[in-house]
């Protein structure tokens, strides 16, 4: 992957930990000379800076939640130059919906889909304005693709997320901006703690790895994702070598949707 980057500027939401991080490493090893990195969390992105951090890359901090217009009003000058574009900043909660409380509902739909919106919306007029064309993905999921019981609030939101790629990627095509989407399945990342019905697996199985595995179970690949597995997934779709490919999903999922 060396070199595939080299002196582009790159855009990276959630980038505190998980996919994000390891989509941000990627571009770092592809030789990228400036990385954008954005979270809600503003002291695990300073760590993220600091494992970061090597000799010739400028790494800009932009802390703030993605479904804050603010945040993107505010950020206009640190985007100038950006060719490559990662919306991937993302959480889950889980309930069927005749239960599910609608403030849980409108939080996960807030940050996965106007998050969504506007991270595509920033990333896009930062690079209609450089004149330069880029390459964005959005960090979908198969949830957006498979339905399952207890899933209604982030399932949907992957879902819409997918579609406004599509409509992402036929608006910027004249502009010389492709737009694509990875949809992962289950990746071990920190978004799983997040959740309850997890949290609560972890107790009674005794460990993360214990959960994970009961999880991977309807995996026909029989295992979780590693996050670095999916960030190569996403350097494919942003580099030159997918130069013909816009508006598509990368299923990567073990063979979970099949």
């Amino acid at each position: 992957m060396a070199g595939i980057f080299h002196g582009q500027s790159a855009l990276v939401t959630g980038a505190a930990s998980g996919i994000g991080l390891a989509i941000a490493q990627a571009l770092a090893d592809g030789g990228v000379a400036r990385l954008v990195l954005n979270d809600c969390d503003a002291d695990r992105l300073a760590q993220a800076r600091d494992a970061l951090a090597r000799p010739g890359l400028a790494i800009d901090l932009l802390p703030g939640s993605v479904d804050d217009p603010a945040l993107w009003r505010a950020a206009t000058p640190l985007l100038a130059g950006i060719t490559l574009g990662v919306a991937n900043a993302g959480i889950a909660d889980n309930g069927a919906i005749d239960t599910m409380d609608f403030d849980a509902w409108r939080r996960v739909l807030g940050v996965n889909l106007d998050g969504c919106f506007l991270s595509l919306q920033a990333m896009m007029l930062a690079m209609i304005a450089g004149e330069q064309g880029g390459s964005i993905i959005v960090t979908a999921s198969v949830s957006g693709m498979k339905a399952e019981p207890g899933t209604a609030a982030y399932a949907a939101s992957k879902a819409a997320a997918l579609h406004l790629m599509r409509v992402a990627a036929k608006e910027g095509a004249p502009h010389r901006i492709r737009v694509n989407a990875i949809a992962p399945g289950g990746v071990e990342t920190p978004i799983w703690s997040t959740t309850p019905f997890f949290r609560d697996m972890v107790a009674d199985l005794g460990s993360e790895d214990a959960a994970y595995a009961a999880l991977s179970q309807d995996t026909p690949l029989g295992r979780f994702a590693r996050a670095e597995e999916i960030a190569a997934q996403a350097a494919f779709l942003l580099s030159t070598a997918a130069g013909p490919t816009t508006g598509t999903v990368l299923v990567c999922d073990g063979g979970y949707s099949l």
